[in-house]
């Protein structure tokens, strides 16, 4: 590490913000496997491009496919997923994106250290609170099943902890809203923090 230096670019996120008209952030999606995070990310990336508000998502499977398609489940990969994860979001942060990170980052060390990587300043954290019976019932890819078969080892909500965050910027309970509405309250949290100081 003691070769290397960061190179002071002309180009920096302030100016890429003014550009933009908007600021840039994270807003990170956490909740059980089926919770629907990337749902509710997907809609809201839809109503900031109405608005042409720049902005990208950024979930598991995407990442899980390309740059960590090396890392399997096993807690450290899964700790190595979400610190790259961090990384990747805080460079799209630096371009200016407001980035929809949809990740299920299920203890809360998981989720101190990427808001320490991403800086406290450019963090929301969105708390997507739906019972484990629920996100069962839904079972969107068919994980909760061969988790309960045994198909699948440590299984966040099976055989592997969830942890509520402490204290998220905003919760969601998708039992008891609609996606709309659901969308329309974050997008209202987020508002003020768009504007450009």
């Amino acid at each position: 590490m003691e070769n290397i230096r960061t190179f002071n670019f002309s180009v920096g996120k302030e100016q890429r913000n003014n550009l933009n008209n908007h600021a840039s952030f994270v807003v990170w999606f956490t909740g059980l496997s089926g919770s629907g995070k990337s749902s509710l990310a997907n809609r809201l990336e839809k109503l900031l491009y109405e608005q042409q508000i720049r902005s990208f998502v950024l979930d598991g499977d995407s990442l899980r496919k390309g740059v960590n398609k090396n890392l399997g489940f096993s807690a450290e990969d899964r700790e190595e997923n979400l610190r790259i994860a961090a990384e990747v979001a805080k460079i799209l942060v630096a371009s200016g994106s407001l980035v929809l990170a949809s990740f299920i980052a299920p203890m809360q060390r998981n989720r101190d250290l990427i808001k320490e990587i991403i800086g406290e300043q450019n963090y929301i954290e969105v708390f997507v609170n739906t019972s484990l019976e629920e996100c069962e019932r839904r079972d969107v890819k068919g994980l909760y099943k061969k988790a309960r078969a045994g198909e699948i080892k440590n299984f966040t909500g099976i055989d592997a902890p969830y942890e509520n965050p402490v204290n998220p910027d905003i919760e969601i309970n998708t039992e008891k809203e609609s996606l709309e509405e659901a969308t329309h309250r974050i997008f209202k949290l987020l508002q003020k923090k768009l504007e450009i100081k």
